[in-house]
């Protein structure tokens, strides 16, 4: 069970939902796989007269009517199947819910990024291979 991959999916999840939102990023996190352990070293909390860390916006201008299709997991996305391949859809695609628009790898694990509603691609936010953090909005759908 120590190299199911579904453990090492759950422990990304696990550090990017304690990770998400907060002023103060880690300086450090140890994921060990087997026996499962994880260790986040938070380091000094800045003092209150520096400006905390704070994700950036993804759009000031962000249409109201779109939805967000964010990371699964922290990694580094990719728009298609694999290099030099077609990415597996670009702006103006229409998309069903559940249908795969990128892959997220962790740590040689490809994760599916998967349309959590039915729509249209309004923007891919994302560049193939960069890496992303867990809850990085990666495409803007609009319903249609």
């Amino acid at each position: 069970m120590d190299d199911d991959p579904a453990v090492l999916a759950a422990l990304s999840r696990v550090v990017g939902e304690m990770t998400r939102g907060v002023a103060h990023p880690p300086r450090r996190i140890d994921i060990t796989f087997g026996a499962a352990r994880i260790e986040v070293d938070w380091g000094e909390r800045p003092s209150d007269d520096r400006p905390a860390v704070r994700p950036a916006a993804v759009e000031e201008d962000q249409a109201p009517n779109t939805h967000q299709v964010c990371a699964p997991v922290v990694g580094t996305f990719y728009a298609a199947p694999e290099p030099g391949a077609a990415p597996f859809v670009a702006v103006g695609d229409v998309v069903e819910a559940g249908q795969q628009v990128a892959i997220v790898e962790a740590m040689k694990l490809m994760n599916a990024v998967e349309a959590t509603m039915s729509g249209r691609v309004v923007r891919v936010l994302a560049s193939d291979c960069q890496p992303v953090e867990y809850g990085q909005p990666l495409l803007l759908l609009e319903p249609v």
